[in-house]
């Protein structure tokens, strides 16, 4: 019988909301595209005002004896600004592709949270899948020690020969050495889930049903060709590539920008001292200045035409980005399909497969004691039967990862399609809105502060199993005294 799983059982939802706040990758992610939301406000700063100060001192220590007209002593202060009026396109198309880009990069956050939330799924699920191998392989073992046990008895009472014992020493061996795989395997499967999810796992509860998938690769392909956030992001970083083509244009235009300007100077009183020049001398003074600069560019030694060349090259290449991507996504998605459908098929074969091998382990073991069948037949019914389960055990591992990897192909496998609880859902959009008007050169912003926590003090996992077998895999077969030491056996 399997027992009720402890009380504070964790649920795959509980995995995933957890790595939604912890996990480095996707913290990683957010990081990169608050970076990328700069973007935009670097773009526009191109097209504001800009307001640059001057000032110096200057001491003549040493003049010529007629230098009247140079002061001794100088203070000299200007102010000035700038207001760009016509750039030829450039900030205007350099903000569009810095929009673009940032649509781009939230896309691809998304598509990040969706490749994570697999990772954790398929991790989640290969601990369930190896704690069950393990389970399985360590209930083998217990059945082929007392097969050695019951061989060794009836080799005593000359039922059986040395080549049975040595038969079943070989198996029990072999199966020993099947458990430790099976235990590394496992061990290997936490630590992953330790790196994705920041917590050892513990006793990890069957996942719950996956949300209606759909009834054909096509419908899949139709879904994901519209939703898929990696497609959307190359999409969108190819657009942007058409913007880059114009900034890069623009620098065979003309530039018009109007410029005020204050001066100010003051000589100390030292302009013509000691001499008659010196009287009524103006020793200080200021300057407005106001007009406007227009930049022409007539030869720049070919650089402007590289710079088109190269923005051109640059989104020929993003358009093949963009299909090669899409060819990802319909692959994905069909592939996924495809997994998905054989593993359910999978899943009732082997379900059928392993009360069969029940049934044919219990005849066997039956016909044995009654002289009909060998140890050897009893070891590989005991083998069919182990490997019947685990290929069981694997398929619903499989069937339910390329369900969810399905689903993300979809774009339907992210923290809003889950639900996931545990507060506010990290909207990328808050963040850009926020930074977008910003005019304050010295408006630093918080700095940087770690997210996801360190898994250095996690203790090391080990192979110990304590979820208990589901009753289709226990080998409940007939193991009563009369059948193992073969007390009924005929004598010849």
């Amino acid at each position: 019988m399997t027992g009720a799983l402890p009380a504070g059982a964790e649920t795959l939802r509980d995995a995933l909301a957890r790595a939604y706040r912890d996990n480095p990758t996707l913290a990683a992610q957010r990081a990169a595209q608050r970076a990328n939301d700069e973007n935009v406000p670097i773009a526009l700063a191109n097209g504001r005002p800009s307001v640059t100060a001057q000032g110096g001192f200057t001491d003549n220590f040493r003049r010529t004896g007629n230098s009247f007209t140079t002061p001794e002593r100088q203070l000299s202060g200007q102010i000035g600004v700038t207001v760009p009026l016509y750039q030829g396109g450039r900030v205007r198309n350099g903000v569009l592709a810095a929009e673009t880009r940032v649509e781009a990069g939230q896309a691809n956050l998304r598509g990040v949270e969706a490749t994570t939330f697999t990772d954790v799924v398929s991790a989640y699920n290969n601990v369930i899948r190896d704690e069950a191998i393990v389970g399985l392989n360590t209930q083998n073992v217990r059945v082929l020690e007392t097969n050695l046990r019951a061989s060794r008895d009836r080799f005593e009472v000359g039922d059986l020969t040395r080549t049975d014992v040595a038969q079943s020493e070989a198996r029990l061996s072999l199966a020993r050495a099947q458990l430790q795989s099976a235990q590394a395997t496992l061990i290997s499967s936490r630590e992953n889930y330790v790196r994705l999810v920041g917590t050892p796992p513990g006793v990890l509860e069957p996942p719950p049903a996956l949300p209606q998938l759909p009834t054909s690769p096509d419908s899949a392909v139709n879904v994901a060709l519209q939703d898929n956030p990696n497609l959307i992001a190359a999409r969108r970083v190819r657009d942007a590539t058409d913007y880059d083509i114009r900034v890069a244009r623009a620098s065979r235009r003309p530039q018009v920008n109007a410029t005020v300007g204050q001066n100010y100077f003051d000589y100390l009183g030292s302009l013509g001292r000691g001499s008659a020049l010196g009287l009524g001398s103006v020793q200080n003074g200021s300057a407005t200045s106001a007009g406007l600069s227009v930049s022409l560019p007539i030869f720049q030694g070919g650089r402007p035409g590289a710079l088109v060349r190269q923005a051109q090259e640059l989104r020929g290449q993003a358009i093949e980005q963009a299909t090669a991507s899409e060819r990802q996504v319909i692959a994905s998605a069909r592939s996924a399909y495809a997994v998905w459908r054989s593993s359910l098929e999978v899943i009732a074969s082997a379900e059928a497969a392993v009360n069969a091998n029940k049934l044919s382990l219990e005849g066997v073991r039956a016909e044995n004691s009654v002289g009909t069948r060998t140890v050897l037949d009893i070891l590989n019914a005991e083998q069919e039967l182990l490997n019947s389960q685990v290929t069981l055990v694997s398929a619903r591992r499989d069937a339910y990862v390329a369900g969810f990897a399905l689903l993300a192909a979809m774009g339907h496998a992210e923290a809003e399609d889950l639900g996931l609880d545990g507060g506010a859902l990290y909207d990328p959009t808050i963040h850009y809105a926020t930074v977008r008007g910003r005019w304050n050169d010295f408006d630093d912003g918080p700095r940087a502060q770690p997210v996801a926590s360190s898994t250095a003090a996690s203790p090391a996992q080990t192979a110990v199993v304590t979820r208990p077998l589901d009753p289709l895999l226990e080998s409940n077969v007939d193991r009563t005294p009369a059948l193992t030491t073969g007390v009924d056996t005929p004598r010849p």
